[in-house]
């Protein structure tokens, strides 16, 4: 029997949202809740950008563009070009014409001081995206990315001015200590009958939410069981960076060394089918296809998954 209470979703990312799209096909929206980095996050040209709630709220609203997995549909890039051709504006981050109203009605709200948790509420409400998309926190907490060539950058300047080339040696996170996991997160996640990992890029997307002063330890107190998706298929990644930092931080390029990674807040694994089988004590194991190449993908992994835990823990 498929689990039909309460589903809190960590996720950050194109992979995380790709499991968020079957999941909302498989549950009602009232039952879901998504806590999503925002590490990424950052300010340009005066504007509160914020990728991965942005690609969960259009991918959840059918809007995101198919062919990139973010950003939106049909979407033009006027503005950019005219910033670099009248300007000399360097166009590395691109903001298209479109996603640029979401962007401007933010940082508005923002400013009129709204907290990121709001902002974000309203702007799904406007978008029709249905389940709950919660920051995992209002405060500002860059991710910085340590590399050998360049230094310290942040994560837009390493994943996308640099295209993610740089050798990685660590990750920070930046202002964590002052950082408090949103009343609405915390609400959530003490509601949860389940809490499901996606998968989403460890180091990147799912560590800034874990990096949360008490959010590490609230996950291993909940009475709700947590279960992790891998995102390595085949000893590499789907797409992005996964496989490579994993192997510049000196890790084995595994399912298990996910699981390793979450050992001390996860009760359950999704492996894939194609990898090679492994156990550990004390954590449950199953092995199913998490390639989600489309909506039939998607949702049969969301449903499959949720059959899995509803089978121990009924």
């Amino acid at each position: 029997m498929a689990l039909t209470g309460n589903v809190v979703v960590l996720t950050g990312g194109v992979g995380g949202a790709k499991l968020a799209r079957g999941l909302v096909e498989v549950l009602p929206p009232e039952r879901l809740s998504f806590i999503v980095n925002t590490g990424d996050d950052f300010w340009r040209l005066g504007l509160k950008i914020c990728p991965d709630l942005d690609t969960l709220m259009y991918t959840l609203a059918d809007v995101v563009n198919p062919e990139t997995g973010w950003g939106l549909r049909g979407d033009s890039l006027i503005t950019l070009g005219s910033l670099d051709r009248l300007y000399r504006v360097d166009p590395w981050f691109r903001l298209g014409d479109k996603d640029l109203a979401t962007h401007l009605l933010r940082s508005h709200w923002l400013r009129q001081g709204c907290s990121l948790t709001a902002v974000t509420a309203c702007l799904v409400e406007r978008l029709g995206s249905g389940a709950r998309i919660l920051p995992m926190t209002d405060a500002e907490m860059p991710t910085l990315v340590d590399t050998v060539e360049c230094g310290l950058l942040g994560f837009q300047q390493y994943f996308v001015k640099y295209g993610w080339q740089p050798v990685v040696r660590g990750i920070k996170h930046q202002d964590c200590e002052s950082a408090r996991l949103s009343d609405a997160v915390l609400s959530a996640l003490l509601a949860a009958d389940a809490v499901l990992i996606a998968p989403s890029n460890p180091w990147l997307s799912l560590a800034p939410i874990l990096a949360i002063p008490g959010a590490r330890d609230l996950l291993a107190r909940l009475s709700a069981p947590v279960v992790a998706v891998t995102p390595i298929i085949g000893g590499a990644a789907v797409k992005g960076p996964t496989a490579k930092i994993m192997r510049e931080l000196g890790l084995e390029v595994s399912a298990r060394s996910i699981a390793d990674f979450y050992q001390d807040i996860i009760g359950g694994f999704v492996d894939d089918k194609r990898n090679e089988a492994f156990a550990r004590q004390g954590l449950r194991i199953t092995q199913m296809d998490t390639l989600m190449n489309d909506l039939p993908d998607k949702i049969a992994l969301a449903r499959g998954t949720l059959e899995w835990i509803g089978s121990w823990t009924a």
